[in-house]
């Protein structure tokens, strides 16, 4: 259990301790897709959904989520977000795939990283996406979650390949 810093000695689970950790600026960027029929993609794009504009609520759903992170995922630390932007673009091929690429940049400065909320903005986004729309649709695929990037900190800079 010594490679696992969210257990103790006893294998007991554990906040772990960042009070001696520097503060530092920390970025990170998670991405999330959820594919779509035609109709939805047209409902969304027409803005035609009687519960209102789809990616502006999920944008506001993304952003509440993130900041929600600590109270969803037991051992992540409460941290105060000094910038978070959710940005979308649409995929289509051969017009049959519709899919929504959502991408979260999430910004602190502290002592431990914004990765956790990142990939929380971006699911409960696509999640968001399909609650409004599942009237129209319930087969939307939501998948590939995952994080791009991340910098700052002890264990340094990340990029997916």
């Amino acid at each position: 259990m010594a490679d696992f810093t969210h257990f103790d000695e006893d294998g007991r689970a554990r906040m772990v301790d960042i009070s001696e950790k520097d503060k530092t600026i920390r970025v990170a960027v998670a991405k999330s897709r959820i594919t779509v029929s035609k109709e939805v993609y047209e409902n969304i794009t027409e803005q035609k959904n009687k519960k209102g504009d789809v990616l502006q609520v999920a944008e506001v759903a993304g952003i509440m989520a993130a900041k929600q992170t600590a109270t969803l995922i037991p051992m992540c630390h409460p941290i105060p977000i000094s910038g978070l932007n959710i940005s979308f673009r649409w995929k289509i091929e051969d017009q049959i795939d519709y899919t929504l690429e959502i991408t979260a940049e999430v910004k602190t400065v502290g002592s431990t990283g914004v990765e956790m909320e990142a990939l929380t903005a971006v699911s409960v986004t696509a999640l968001t996406v399909y609650d409004m729309c599942k009237a129209i649709d319930k087969s939307m695929t939501i998948n590939e979650t995952y994080l791009e990037e991340k910098s700052g900190g002890k264990s340094g800079d990340y990029k997916r390949n």
